[in-house]
């Protein structure tokens, strides 16, 4: 189905019939399974679908355009250009309908994205990065309009990178940064702020990026007089149209139903951002939608006759078809006999992607039906599991989750029996989970050699008379050591470039690496992170650095949805490896101290979230991170950075492990737990109970995600039996989190003589200046009371009630 564009400069007419009628053959198989696709979720087989009818010609146009080594950063329209080149079939296409969990039949998720969503293979099946020059490549598709755009951001800057920056191996992933970074969005989500961030960022970088704009006049059944000033997008960006020395944008416009106009217009497009890295916008117009936004509605309740007759005109395939009739291309009867032989691989197709997702199940099934059978033979209980199985067997086409609710709930009807049937449904109930649950779980993390939980620790090492320096400084030698040892990183943000980042943790790097390496943003959070995701996706090592943790609010959508969501959403078949570098926790002020943990904690599962107590620790962190191929956040501590800590002889070498704490003080009589700028004021707690006989055990977590895996904090509470949980996120925030995995996951109930105790700030944001500090987050004096009245409880005789 793949369309080979003829690249000989001079052609028959017979190629050009030949590679015309190529193209519309692609088109009319793309329009031909969106139209069965609909029919497939309004009958109930497939859930929901959304579908690319309307956009087919023009994404044939883009496909002739796109070579090897580019990549796609799109949404769910695109299945005509995913099919042009050759990385979307038709049973490939209505295996994402039907959620089959099978990668080989379902490349684009396993069955984890509806469908729409479309991905190729960066990785092979062991995590290992493949020759990406040598594929066209599609960065994996998530559904929040505009989501894509941040993606696309760095997906074209890593081109930029590639051409400029020497010493990097590029043989995997760049041919001189020739490469382009095509995007696409339709009209009605331009009016995301993520768009235009997008588009300001880019024409800033300039960089080799080409946006297609789907322009079909509605977001859902919302006009673009709701949407666009003056109903044209392409109109209100013109300034961004490049003039002279002034660095901007080329701009088009083509109508999406012009076929010969739509092929100039994508190789003019092409030529100018791959050869000048200029980034260029496609305003593809007068574009239709013939089954509406999706199935779970219908356009003929938004749409008058008027526009409905248009549509039916001007449906891109249907002017394709009179523009080669008229040009004497193909006769109206050669076209449809041609349309009626698609239509025909199109069911054959569906039915065959219908019968590799549906048999495996039948054939579970059929194991658990023999299982229940003799069950209910064996059991005094058989009239009820012989009912479940006849629910079982009753289903035409059953799900696997009436294969579990038949088999689970059969064996509460034999709990108090004993039997070898019990036992054989007992294991295969339990195999059957073990074996299915990870195709709908695996991947949220990497599961490669290269997994941040394989790097073993590397302890500083000092001199006998090591240097006592600023924080700041371990952190800046280490970076120093970071980009001369990997020529592929490099650091990003808000003042990080020249002046070294707001506390010169990152001083005289850009004078030394120079400015690609080492850059100032503007001040757009989302797409630094985006800039991130796409660089990581082509091999790059970026870290990105959001200025303070309060921050990372405006980024937390891409972070969420996208960077912490692509190992899982593509099966283990992409990956971001993305430093993301903040600074947070006490300072002053409601928008310069947060400490939002719980919030990011729950939304970003998928990264992992490190909260090192001083900056010797966070460049151990670095360290590991880079050795691995996982995304994290690491959160250095605002206040640290003039702190002074001794300068290890190691640097660039040491690293912290992930998912392991620490223990700093050992004690008897209770375990304390907390992490970052807290963890000082708890040391200076534990040496004033002290004074008043007790004991206290310290626990820095350092690693929120993953969470103590060693479980040593579960064995220090065997021996102190008593626990609390300090930090300086709201109530019900992170030290909620932390309590639950100490309670439900460690199993620590068993040895608490006291009630587990958390203690956090106040429900408000904290209040400016040093008593806004005091009175807003736990104090050295709310962390000793707190501590104090739990052993008051304990022995009021030793410990009297301070007030």
């Amino acid at each position: 189905m793949k369309t080979t564009p003829n690249t000989k400069t001079e052609i028959t007419f017979e190629d050009f019939k030949t590679e015309v009628l190529n193209d519309y053959k692609v088109a009319v198989t793309s329009r031909e399974c969106s139209l069965l696709g609909r029919r497939e979720v309004l009958t109930g087989k497939a859930k929901f679908g959304i579908f690319g009818d309307g956009k087919e010609i023009p994404q044939i146009a883009w496909a002739k355009a796109f070579r090897n080594g580019d990549f796609r950063s799109g949404y769910y329209r695109d299945q005509t250009f995913m099919m042009a080149i050759g990385e979307l079939t038709i049973e490939q296409f209505f295996a994402g309908l039907y959620a089959n969990t099978d990668i080989k039949d379902e490349p684009m998720s396993a069955g984890r994205q509806m469908g729409g969503h479309f991905a190729t293979h960066s990785l092979d099946e062991n995590g290992q990065w493949k020759n990406l020059t040598e594929q066209k490549n599609s960065s994996s598709d998530i559904s929040p309009t505009a989501g894509q755009m941040p993606r696309l951001l760095g997906l074209a800057q890593a081109s930029k990178i590639y051409r400029d920056v020497d010493g990097i191996d590029t043989t995997k992933f760049s041919k001189k940064g020739n490469e382009i970074a095509w995007g696409t969005i339709g009209n009605a989500s331009t009016s995301e702020g993520l768009f235009f961030e997008t588009i300001n960022a880019a024409g800033v970088l300039q960089v080799p990026m080409v946006i297609s704009i789907w322009d079909d006049q509605y977001g859902i059944s919302v006009h673009a007089r709701h949407q666009t000033t003056k109903e044209n997008i392409s109109e209100i960006l013109k300034g961004f149209q490049r003039e002279g020395d002034l660095k901007g944008y080329e701009i088009f416009r083509v109508d999406g139903w012009n076929y010969p106009e739509l092929m100039d217009t994508y190789q003019r497009a092409a030529k100018i951002s791959r050869t000048e890295h200029v980034p260029v916008m496609i305003h593809v117009q007068e574009l239709t939608q013939p089954q509406g936004h999706s199935t779970s509605g219908s356009h003929e309740r938004y749409k008058d006759k008027d526009r409905l007759k248009w549509e039916a005109e001007y449906d891109c395939n249907v002017q394709m078809r009179h523009w080669m009739i008229a040009n004497n291309i193909a006769t109206d009867e050669e076209l449809t006999a041609l349309e009626r032989r698609i239509k025909k691989e199109v069911r054959e197709g569906k039915k065959a992607a219908w019968a590799a997702c549906i048999n495996p199940i039948l054939a579970e099934r059929k194991e658990a039906l023999s299982l229940l059978e003799q069950l209910a033979a064996s059991s005094s209980n058989g009239v009820f599991i012989t009912k479940l199985k006849n629910e079982l067997e009753s289903f035409d086409e059953p799900l696997r989750r009436n294969i579990l609710t038949a088999t689970r709930k059969a064996l509460r009807y034999v709990v108090s029996e004993s039997s070898t049937e019990k036992t054989a449904l007992q294991n295969w109930v339990t195999n059957y989970i073990n074996t299915i649950q990870p195709k709908y779980s695996s991947h949220l993390y990497s599961e490669s050699p290269q997994s941040a939980l394989n790097q073993s620790e590397v302890p500083p090492t000092y001199d006998a008379n090591a240097e006592e320096v600023d924080g700041r400084v371990v952190l800046r030698e280490n970076f120093d050591a970071i980009f001369n040892n990997y020529p592929e990183a490099l650091i990003f943000g808000e003042d990080a470039g020249y002046i070294g980042d707001v506390n010169q943790g990152l001083e005289g790097l850009q004078e030394k690496h120079g400015a690609l390496r080492v850059s100032d943003t503007g001040i757009r959070e989302a797409t630094i992170i985006g800039q991130g995701i796409g660089m990581a996706m082509r091999g790059l090592r970026p870290i990105a650095e959001i200025q303070y943790l309060d921050y990372i609010m405006y980024a937390l959508q891409i972070m969420s949805d996208d960077l912490a969501t692509v190992q899982y959403r593509t099966k283990g078949r992409q990956k971001a490896p993305l430093i993301v570098r903040t600074r947070g926790h006490r300072l002053e002020g409601i928008w310069h101290s947060g400490s939002q943990m719980g919030g990011v904690l729950n939304l970003i599962r998928g990264i992992h979230v490190l909260v090192p107590r001083n900056m010797t620790k966070a460049a151990g962190f670095y360290n590991t991170l880079l050795d691995s191929d996982e995304p994290a956040l690491v959160v250095e501590c605002l206040n640290g950075y003039r702190l002074k800590e001794k300068l290890p002889n190691n640097i660039g070498e040491f690293k912290t492990p992930i998912g392991v704490v620490e223990t700093i003080r050992t004690g008897e009589d209770i375990t304390l737990v907390s992490y970052g700028s807290t963890l000082r004021l708890v040391e200076k707690a534990a040496k004033e109970l002290q004074v008043v006989g007790i004991d206290a055990e310290i626990i820095d977590v350092q690693s929120l995600l993953p969470f103590d895996l060693n479980h040593d904090i579960v064995k220090s509470i065997a021996k102190t039996n008593r626990v609390m949980v300090i930090d300086e996120d709201v109530k019900g925030g992170a030290s909620a989190y932390i309590l639950n995995e100490i309670l439900n996951t460690q199993g620590a109930f068993q040895y608490l003589d006291s009630s587990p105790i958390t203690l956090a700030a106040k429900p408000h944001r904290p209040a400016y200046g040093t008593d806004g500090d005091y009175f807003s987050k736990p104090s050295a004096e709310d962390i000793f009371e707190a501590i104090y009245e739990v052993m008051h409880e304990v022995s009021p005789s030793d410990y009297p009630k301070l007030r």
